[in-house]
């Protein structure tokens, strides 16, 4: 086969991609133009294929194209962030990864590989605008933000409340938090009563959840951009100067990607930060709290989080229990979660009923707090006019807790001990209910001796029913 006919067949398959590609030859003639990037840049492919690069793209040279880079320099360039106008004038923002393809010492073509996140980037901007109007201390748009404060927290199961005091501990000071709960448990509501129980209360309070943005937009979304840093970048604060004062959450602490780690160890330890593009350095003053639904030792032992930086944000751990190590916390939460939706949807139900209230106070709860949220949620907006949720409207099929299934993906995130001490627990209490929680006969269904059952209850902390 002759090597146009492999050129041609590459461009078909090129064609099919997302990302954009654009191949130049050893003299800087386009042999490559797929379709994403003829989308991406508004070129038709005949006005750009077999032509100069330079010809077609006259305001492009070697210092603002990574392509002419790689051809004329030799350079690679990898994930690099570039903003520019296309043929129509509009503002494109790609992450590029550019390089030379050598035979022997000389270059036979440049590759490039360019990925649109025009949207992401707008996205970022917004957030940074929105986060720079509304957390300005004083002003009118501030005080429009949920602030959440111990008083707004339910509880008072003993390895609960030992948690809040250690939080309330955490709020008199303005060392590093790291928070560790499964999902849905509640840990941005105590790394706000954390920060509105300080005095940095008055300063603001700032979320970014770390694995919601790709690496490139992240940084700059943290530490800002500087004018001329990179095409098309403008002066713009990031979120640690937008918190100077106040309370910076880094939420999902554990999927930032690893370069990034770094930066951020950097600003830690030196308070300051410098705009990406930037040579200025900004000193800031800025409390982190970082917050991980995975636990400690597993993110640790996956190389998910640096080991420095962990134990630079580790001065306080706080390890929130899931809700089914706080089985006496269920009422108190649902009777909290029935006035929330009894005043949103304009009900009046007062009480659940028995079978209700011993339904969920022995389920497992795997959507902890927040899905006993939204159960409660649902079963009030179908209610008619009944007084007392029953068992009926919170759906016993939806919450089985007799059904016990091996879950690879459980296992891999707890470990094998904790599974099997979780499913333990789990068969004790189903024992007990089918024997009127009394314990010799359930000792006997379980053919272990009462007083091991006793040892296990206390263990586990499993709630003994009147």
């Amino acid at each position: 086969m002759k090597a146009k006919e492999y050129l041609n067949i590459m461009q078909k398959i090129l064609h099919q991609v997302d990302e954009g590609v654009h191949v130049l030859d050893s003299d800087g003639n386009t042999i490559i133009y797929n379709n994403s990037m003829s989308n991406l840049e508004k070129m038709s492919s005949k006005d750009v294929m077999k032509k100069p690069f330079s010809e077609v793209f006259k305001n492009l040279n070697n210092e603002n194209s990574t392509l002419l880079k790689a051809l004329k320099l030799r350079e690679s360039t990898i994930n690099k962030k570039q903003t520019y106008l296309n043929k129509d004038g509009k503002e494109i923002t790609t992450i590029n990864t550019t390089f030379p393809v050598f035979h022997g010492e000389e270059i036979i073509a440049v590759v490039e590989v360019a990925k649109n996140i025009t949207e992401m980037q707008q996205l970022s901007h917004k957030i940074l605008k929105l986060q720079d109007e509304i957390e300005k201390p004083g002003e009118a748009k501030f005080n429009k933000i949920r602030k959440y404060n111990f008083n707004n927290i339910i509880g008072q199961s003993s390895n609960f409340v030992e948690v809040i005091e250690r939080a309330k501990k955490a709020s008199r000071n303005s060392a590093s938090v790291f928070i560790y709960g499964e999902t849905g448990t509640g840990k941005e509501l105590i790394a706000q009563s954390i920060h509105y129980n300080s005095e940095r209360k008055d300063m603001p309070f700032i979320a970014q959840n770390c694995a919601a943005l790709p690496e490139t937009l992240l940084e700059g979304l943290l530490f800002g951009t500087s004018k001329g840093g990179f095409t098309g970048a403008i002066d713009r604060a990031g979120l640690f100067e937008q918190a100077n004062g106040g309370t910076l959450l880094l939420d999902e602490i554990n999927s930032m990607p690893y370069e990034l780690q770094a930066k951020l160890l950097r600003v830690l330890q030196e308070n300051y930060i410098r705009r990406v593009g930037g040579s200025k350095d900004i000193p800031i003053d800025v409390r982190i709290i970082a917050t991980s639904n995975e636990k400690p030792e597993k993110i640790l032992g996956e190389g998910k989080i640096r080991k420095d930086l962990f134990y630079r944000v580790n001065v306080i751990p706080l390890n929130i229990p899931p809700l089914r190590e706080r089985r006496e916390d269920i009422p108190l939460l649902a009777e909290k979660f029935i006035n929330k939706y009894n005043e949103r949807f304009n009900k009046k139900v007062y009480t659940l009923s028995d079978n209700a209230k011993e339904k969920l106070l022995y389920y497992s709860f795997p959507g902890n707090v927040r899905e006993l949220e939204n159960i409660i949620m649902g079963s009030i907006s179908l209610i008619d006019d009944e007084e007392i949720l029953t068992l009926e409207h919170i759906g016993e099929d939806d919450i089985n807790i007799n059904s016990i299934t091996h879950n690879i993906n459980e296992i891999e995130d707890k470990g094998i001990d904790d599974y099997l001490a979780d499913l333990e627990k789990k068969i004790i209490l189903d024992a007990l209910e089918k024997n009127d929680f009394n314990i010799s006969k359930a000792a006997k269904m379980l053919k272990i001796k009462r007083q091991t059952l006793q040892h296990k209850i206390k263990r586990y902390e499993v709630l003994i029913k009147n």
